[in-house]
């Protein structure tokens, strides 16, 4: 009998590419292959996102595009976030699915799997893992960029009012660090010379597993692996970015000096109704250390706009904060009310258009501020590395630039997974262009 073949559809965030990786893993160790196009799958699996409303809808549309698009007799899986939060739910309302498995039943995937296909390996072996295991100790498939992201810890211990991720992800369960390492070592081994550290909370590593040293002591012993060039870190809570952490990303020439700052907002009033800390006085603050520490640093951060009370005023504050902060990339979200969150029960909810509209204004403000950063790095020498090869030009990154989110700067020439210093010529929008030197 031939492999039965498996398709998975990856959405939402960073962790959740890492988690479809590490079950890519898993079926690789069950003896599944996969699939190379979705007519020759077998299995058709979506690992869904449940984050915000949006990021539902997209999750539900996807599992009914790829039911319709399937052929005829393949299974249909639903994985993820949305399976864990809403498993119940969806099995009674998606009939198009086979099985709806969340995340703490995913040691049961490959016998739903063999069961399903009628596959029968010759030897069962080391496939059938615990939840953790799977997170954090099953290898994956080398990833076909030349970055990848790392999971350095599993749940979050933050109560922020509209957050219904601890519901689903549970308490913050931290990796050992020489699991990390590990998991590094292979990647890097492999080619792979940028790694993106992602945790929901991850300034906070370390917390639950006695590790006194937390974050910084891990950026020391995973920042010298042979074969990293960047080491980028992903989602820092602002009450957590502490002195040594900034000197730590500042001083280290393996950090990239990228900052992911997740404030939220700026007015103190909103702040305190989301369970967030600071003020946009304080988050200045922030961005001025930082500055102090790594005077070129690039910085992002994400605001929800439209939280239940919101007023002009508030509004306004953001607008007045974007501008004095000037960070290189900032996304605004329109609030989301969350079962089971405290905000989903606060009073104050805006009408959706006074919302948009918002967004619309501040993010106007952001993408002329966002252009300007981009335009001064114009005439300046960077190291990048090329992602991939588009329509004839070579799509790299620089520090500045993480992937996937922020922009990137074209080139004539370049390979992907090729490392280049390159000088910027020039800006347009959210994007660079610029020309090859040499070799980095």
């Amino acid at each position: 009998m031939t492999a039965p073949a498996v398709w998975l559809e990856t959405l939402g965030c960073a962790k959740n590419q890492v988690d479809s990786e590490k079950l890519r893993g898993v079926l690789d160790g069950a003896g599944y292959r996969e699939a190379e196009t979705l007519d020759d799958a077998d299995v058709v699996m979506v690992n869904t996102c449940a984050f915000i409303e949006a990021a539902r809808r997209e999750s539900i549309d996807t599992i009914l595009e790829l039911a319709d698009a399937k052929r005829q007799g393949a299974g249909l899986v639903v994985l993820g976030c949305m399976a864990q939060r809403y498993e119940t739910e969806l099995a009674d309302s998606l009939p198009e699915a086979d099985a709806v498995i969340g995340l703490d039943r995913y040691p049961e995937l490959v016998d739903r799997l063999d069961a399903m296909t009628g596959w029968q390996p010759l030897t069962i072996g080391p496939t059938r893992r615990s939840h953790m295991d799977i997170l954090f100790e099953v290898r994956r498939p080398t990833p076909a960029t030349p970055y990848a992201y790392v999971k350095v810890a599993e749940g979050c211990d933050k109560q922020c009012t509209f957050c219904a991720i601890p519901q689903f992800r549970g308490r913050q369960r931290s990796r050992p660090p020489v699991n990390i390492r590990d998991e590094i070592v292979d990647l890097t081994s492999a080619g792979v010379g940028e790694i993106v550290l992602v945790a929901q909370d991850l300034a906070a590593y370390g917390r639950d597993i006695d590790a006194p040293g937390g974050i910084v002591d891990l950026l020391a012993f995973v920042g010298d692996v042979p074969g990293l060039r960047r080491l980028r870190l992903y989602y820092l809570y602002p009450r957590e970015i502490r002195p040594a952490l900034i000197h730590a990303i500042a001083e280290s020439p393996a950090i990239a000096d990228y900052f992911d700052l997740s404030l939220q907002h700026v007015a103190p009033g909103l702040l305190r109704a989301m369970k967030r800390p600071g003020s946009g006085e304080h988050h200045l603050d922030l961005i001025e250390q930082i500055r102090r520490a790594a005077p070129d640093a690039a910085m992002r951060s994400s605001f929800i706009v439209g939280f239940p009370g919101e007023t002009e005023d508030d509004v306004e504050a953001l607008a007045e904060f974007l501008t004095a902060a000037r960070l290189d990339w900032a996304g605004f979200f329109p609030f989301s009310a969350e079962d089971g969150t405290t905000a989903a029960e606060l009073p104050g909810r805006l009408p959706g258009e006074i919302v948009a509209e918002r967004v619309r204004h501040v993010q106007a403000i952001q993408d002329d501020i966002t252009a300007a950063r981009g335009a001064a790095q114009v005439g300046r020498k960077v190291t990048v590395v090329v992602d991939q090869v588009e329509d004839g030009h070579a799509v790299a990154r620089s520090f500045r630039q993480a992937p996937e989110i922020d922009g990137v700067i074209l080139l004539d020439e370049g390979a992907p997974g090729a490392w280049l210093e390159v000088e910027v010529t020039g800006a347009f929008g959210t994007d660079l262009t610029g020309r090859v030197v040499g070799a980095a």
